[in-house]
């Protein structure tokens, strides 16, 4: 009885973690890990206005929420963020992830002969990735017909979907970034909409000096905010954790969540 009881109570949860505009047309029974770890991504890819964009989408029709997947510097061609924008479309939304780096994402050995990081991140900087996301957004607004859109964004990711929060930045109603990198105050300062921040206990781009500065710039903004730190995980734990170490499998697993609820409460209304 107490085994069949917790089971209950652990799927009704997972159940609630989806979106609100599918919460009456999507079941999770068939889906009590809604997080995939490995096999084959299930998505699909598609040009749009010059932008190569991967798309999964819900069980549920027409889906008004959506989630706007910016990735790390490894892009859309790593299958663990086609696995993870899968994740987000189990749990109810639509899912959009654009390529911001045109089919030449950093390799994953930043070593590798002929690689340079700093020219990397210069070529990539606001103003050639700004006007990607925007499509993105375009994308889900003009053609997808959607009505909320949240963005999460991981690393590289995480700076742009700060960004994306700005006065004057239209489409985007909330956003979670998992250990942003390259970040700035203004960014932060400058957000009009709710955020929520996962870091990493082991992060050479956001110190425990850092992490407090973030805080104290959020607690500024006066708008709504989350900032959790997971113990044992290291810069990347959003996407590319250890999941073999139980506390990096935890941590990537409870990030995801996060930013689920996240979205639920602050882009498709709480359930």
């Amino acid at each position: 009885m107490r085994s069949s009881s917790s089971a209950s109570l652990f799927l009704w949860g997972l159940g609630s973690l989806a979106s609100a505009a599918c919460a009456k047309q999507c079941t999770y029974g068939d889906h009590p890990q809604i997080i995939a770890h490995t096999g084959e991504p299930v998505g699909r890819e598609e040009m749009y206005n010059g932008v190569n964009l991967y798309i999964s989408e819900p069980e549920c029709k027409n889906p008004k929420v959506a989630v706007l997947y910016l990735t790390d510097v490894f892009g859309i061609q790593l299958r663990e963020n086609k696995l993870l924008a899968d994740s987000f479309a189990r749990a109810g939304f639509l899912v959009v992830a654009p390529d911001m780096f045109d089919g030449e994402p950093a390799p994953l050995d930043f070593n590798e002969p002929g690689f340079n990081a700093t020219e990397f991140t210069l070529k990539h900087g606001p103003n050639a990735t700004d006007p990607i996301l925007d499509k993105g957004v375009a994308y889900l607004k003009e053609r997808m017909g959607v009505d909320k859109i949240a963005a999460t964004g991981y690393c590289f990711g995480g700076r742009y979907a700060f960004r994306l929060l700005a006065d004057g930045k239209e489409g985007v109603d909330a956003a979670f970034a998992a250990h942003p990198s390259l970040l700035e105050d203004s960014e932060i300062e400058a957000i009009t909409r709710p955020v929520s921040v996962a870091a990493a206990e082991n992060d050479t781009t956001m110190s425990p000096d850092r992490r407090f500065q973030i805080e104290t710039l959020l607690q500024e903004t006066n708008q709504p905010y989350q900032l959790t730190l997971y113990s044992g995980t290291n810069h990347g734990f959003g996407v590319r954790a250890n999941v073999s170490d139980p506390q990096q499998k935890f941590g990537k697993e409870s990030a995801f969540y996060q930013a689920v609820r996240w979205f639920d409460a602050w882009a498709g209304g709480a359930l």
